[in-house]
Parts: C-alpha cells; sequence; structure tokens
C-alpha cells in the first residue's frame, strides 16, 4: 500500500480554504479537481456513534484510524492556515473596494449556478418547480432579512452550522452561504482579529453541522440528485440580490467603532458608466471566467484520470 503525501494533502486543503474564502468558489469543487473530493466525504460520513463510542471509551487508536484522522487533520490545517491567512485581505478589500469585490462575487455566483444546474441531467416539471421555488425561497429571504444580521452567538453558531454544508458540496460556496446570512464581513473580521469566542462557536456550530447533514446530503444526491441539485441552482440565482453590487442604504446605524453602516438596502443601478462601473463589470467577468477556468481543469484532471 503506497504510502500518502500528507504535504500534499495539506497543500490540497490550502487550495480549499482559498476557495471557502470567496463566495462562489466552492472547497467542494476544489477537493474534486485535486482528487481527494471522495475520501473527504467518507471521513466525515465515519464520524458516527460509533466513532464517538471509541474516544469516549478512551480507544483513541481506533478512533483515528476509523475516521482516518491522518487524513481529516491534514486537511483542515491547510484549509485553517488559507483561511487565516487570507481573511485579513478580504476584509480591507470589502472596507475600501466594495463595488469592485461584490462584481466579483456576483460574476462567480452566476458562474457557479449555471455550471451546477449542468448537473440536473434531465429537466421536467419536478426539476423546474424545484429551480422556482429554491430561487424563490433565497430571494425571499434577502429581501425580508436586513443588511446585518444578528451577531449573537446563537446565530454564529447557526451560521456555522449551515455554511459547513457548502463545502461538501461541489458548486456551492460556504462564504457563498456566509453572505447570504449577513455574516461574511462580520466573520471575516473575527478570524483576521483572532476573534477567539467567535471563531470557536463558529467551529462548533460547523462541526455540529457537516456531522449532522453529510448524511442527508449524502442520501438526497444519492435519492434525489435533480431535484435536490435544481434547488440549489435556483437558490444560487435567487441569491443574486444579495450581492448586487450597487446598493442604497434605506436605514443606516452607527457601530461601536463610530462608523455608519446600513439596516437595510435596496439595489439600484449606477447613476453614470464612468471607469468605476466598467472595473466592476470587468471584476465580473474575471469572477465567470475564474469559475469557467477551474471546471476546465476538473474536467482535464477526470478526462485524464
Amino acid at each position: 500500500m503506497q504510502k500518502k503525501n500528507y504535504l500534499l494533502v495539506v497543500l490540497k486543503g490550502v487550495a480549499m480554504g482559498a476557495a471557502d474564502v470567496v463566495p462562489g468558489v466552492s472547497g467542494g469543487t476544489i477537493a474534486f479537481i485535486t482528487g481527494i473530493y471522495g475520501e473527504l466525504l467518507d471521513s466525515i460520513k465515519s464520524i458516527n456513534l460509533q466513532a464517538v463510542k471509541l474516544l469516549f471509551t478512551g480507544k483513541f487508536g481506533a478512533f483515528w484510524k476509523k475516521v482516518n484522522g491522518n487524513f481529516l487533520f491534514a486537511v483542515v490545517c491547510g484549509i485553517g492556515l488559507s483561511i487565516f491567512s487570507l481573511a485579513r485581505l478580504m476584509t480591507y478589500l470589502l472596507a475600501h473596494h466594495p463595488t469592485e469585490i461584490w462584481s466579483l462575487f456576483f460574476g462567480l455566483i452566476i458562474a457557479s449556478s449555471l455550471l451546477v444546474s449542468k448537473e440536473v441531467a434531465r429537466w421536467n416539471t419536478a426539476t423546474i418547480i424545484a429551480l422556482a421555488a429554491g430561487a424563490a425561497a433565497a430571494f425571499l429571504i434577502t429581501i425580508l432579512s436586513p443588511a446585518n444580521t444578528p451577531q449573537t452567538g446563537w446565530f454564529v453558531l447557526l451560521s456555522g452550522a449551515i455554511a459547513i454544508c457548502a463545502m461538501i458540496l461541489p458548486g456551492i460556496s460556504g462564504a457563498f452561504i456566509l453572505l447570504l446570512l449577513g455574516q461574511y464581513e462580520y466573520l471575516m473580521r473575527a478570524v483576521g482579529e483572532l476573534n477567539i469566542p467567535v471563531i470557536g462557536l463558529f467551529a462548533v456550530g460547523a462541526i455540529a453541522g457537516i456531522i449532522s447533514f453529510s448524511h442527508l446530503l449524502s442520501w438526497l444526491l444519492k435519492n434525489f440528485h435533480a431535484v435536490t441539485v435544481a434547488t440549489l441552482t435556483g437558490f444560487m440565482i435567487g441569491s443574486l440580490n444579495k450581492v448586487w453590487p450597487w446598493k442604497e442604504p434605506l436605514e443606516t446605524y452607527i457601530d461601536r467603532h463610530g462608523v455608519e453602516k446600513a439596516i437595510t438596502e435596496r439595489n439600484i443601478l449606477p447613476d453614470t458608466f464612468d471607469t468605476g462601473v466598467w472595473t466592476a463589470l470587468l471584476m465580473c467577468l474575471c469572477g465567470f471566467l475564474l469559475i469557467w477556468g477551474i471546471e476546465y481543469a476538473a474536467g482535464r484532471i477526470k478526462k485524464n484520470a
């Protein structure tokens, strides 16, 4: 049996972490491209009641072996290293170049939704209804939820539980889910500032979420693949309302740092097509092409495997 190169696994985790920081780019897609997706999903699914029993009865070696501990540890280390390295950069860019970054995200998510839709082998009444339902649900969430959702402990836990599920789905971005929940900037800032309580709460939610939902997601994709993917596609399309680059605040508040922030916003069109608008459109195109480039690389690797 060939010995696994765990340094290479760490580097693959670094690539996944970099993807998970950017809305629209899926860590699951990167796992697929780098050839570790199947092992990652199987390892996560192995964390069950039997594994927990081994852990709490002191059979640490058996537990570690059952959950493929070396592999999971290497992947998590790589993801963590990447996220902590990039969080400050994303916080800075969102603060100083918001229109350009939101435009990039808009392009990323458009491309991701188109590529995810290709996983539906045949569109029929059920998949079209699922697509419409997913789009309507996501759009409703974006118009009902305020620009800033609660930054309380329970919501950070919930955000971690929901967002982590996206990591194991190729094409669906965990950062995109955080954007939809209104927690992306807050959590990027928390990571950049090493806010341990917030990071810890998010991690607890993520661990609970990925263990609870990995089996459900696997079952849904196996038994209702087309409908599940169609719903996810609709969800991404409907959420584009959240990441539209040009917004006008309707209600604002002053945060503890003395910075004025929006409570509710509405989407607007730019007043004039100046250099800033063209730059934003170029960033949107770059985001779109980035996703298609990743998909092309995945196809080439799969073809040559």
